[in-house]
């Protein structure tokens, strides 16, 4: 007897799951949100550190003072720019040197833990894995998804980052970088992305419904790893960063993703 449901192939269920997603991502407000951010963030940080650079604060316990140090060169906000250049003096306070692009890198969990939760909160997940698809498509898919998402804030960023500089009337001499290191430290810094969105698919599939679980697990893990990303990704980047947070993305997908699924297999899906 001919067989009337024929077995699909690994491939072609993940294509499947593929469309389903990136469907969803396009009609996602929260994806488009969180571009949005990644662009204006960057913009309003730049020309609020600008006006308010060389004003002090004072500590009303010591009466220590601190002098608020504003950007002085458009790439601070992508990360410390090498041998010391525009080092901020003694007693004052870099903001750039701590809230610039590496931010996107703990942005993006909200991202994926709303994402993936939905899923479950739904019930669509449940139905999905009776159906339609099998856990491995389903890990594979939701890393890709939230890779795009991380890598898109991190390219917004830059680009808003840029602009903002140019607002303010910034600095954009590179110094000892190059051109070629900027564009490596943000091809870096996006395939190190995928270090992060392999951790966070992991708690988020462990949390399910649970967002708030998932977000304060996938923040709490994700700064283990966050104090890192400068010393990995610096402006001074070259091929090596970008071959080297490749080899990394890769293998953490792997590893996290054999985990996630792992944890689909061994938990309850409601």
């Amino acid at each position: 007897m001919e067989n009337r449901f024929p077995k699909y192939s690994f491939a072609k269920r993940l294509h499947s799951m593929l469309k389903v997603d990136f469907r969803r991502l396009g009609k996602s407000r929260l994806f488009y949100s969180l571009l949005a951010c990644a662009l204006l963030i960057p913009i309003v940080m730049t020309v609020m550190l600008t006006m308010m650079d060389g004003s002090v604060s004072v500590d009303p316990q010591t009466g220590a003072e601190t002098v608020i140090h504003g950007p002085e060169s458009i790439w601070q906000s992508i990360g410390t720019l090498p041998s010391g250049e525009t080092a901020a003096p003694m007693g004052s306070m870099d903001v750039m040197a701590m809230c610039n692009i590496n931010m996107m890198f703990m942005l993006v969990a909200v991202f994926v833990c709303l994402f993936v939760s939905d899923d479950f909160r739904s019930g669509y997940a449940k139905n999905l894995f009776t159906v339609r698809a099998k856990k491995g498509e389903y890990i594979v898919s939701k890393t890709l998804a939230g890779f795009v998402c991380g890598g898109g804030m991190l390219i917004l960023y830059f680009v808003g980052g840029v602009l903002g500089g140019l607002i303010c009337g910034l600095s954009a001499d590179l110094g000892v970088l190059t051109v070629g290191n900027l564009v490596m430290c943000i091809c870096a810094k996006v395939c190190l992305m995928l270090v992060f969105v392999s951790i966070f698919v992991l708690i988020s599939v462990a949390a399910k419904q649970k967002a708030w679980a998932s977000i304060c697990g996938s923040l709490g893990g994700g700064m283990l790893l966050f104090m890192t990303v400068p010393m990995i990704t610096p402006l001074n980047s070259t091929i090596l960063h970008v071959l080297l947070c490749l080899a990394g993305g890769v293998l953490f997908a792997v590893g996290m993703g054999v985990a996630a699924k792992t944890v689909l297999k061994k938990t309850s899906l409601v």
